[in-house]
């Protein structure tokens, strides 16, 4: 859950709308938007408006993973490189062949 806190926050803090969850960590995001309130009154603290989430898993390649977490290492957070796949794993559709996944 961390790492969706931290993924969520990055976007929100830079609008940085170009990124995109790994596969590992979107369901964290699902998970804290459940609680819609909470939510809801978070991202107005922390942005002064709502962070959406706009499924765009057709970018999810390697690349942009490892791109998302140096933000989000940058931002003073610590990256769990094996929720990010930026080990040996790959995040689908975007893999091994497709594009620069694995």
């Amino acid at each position: 859950m961390d790492q969706a806190i931290a993924f969520v926050y990055v976007l929100g803090s830079q609008k940085a709308f170009d990124m995109a969850p790994s596969k590992q960590v979107d369901p964290g995001w699902h998970s804290f938007m459940l609680h819609t309130q909470q939510y809801a009154a978070w991202c107005q603290e922390q942005f002064g408006y709502f962070v959406h989430h706009v499924p765009n898993t057709g970018v999810r390649t390697h690349g942009l993973m490892r791109t998302v977490s140096d933000r989000i290492r940058a931002a003073g957070f610590e990256v769990d490189a094996h929720l990010w796949s930026t080990t040996a794993e790959c995040n689908p559709p975007a893999c091994c062949g497709d594009g620069d996944g694995c």
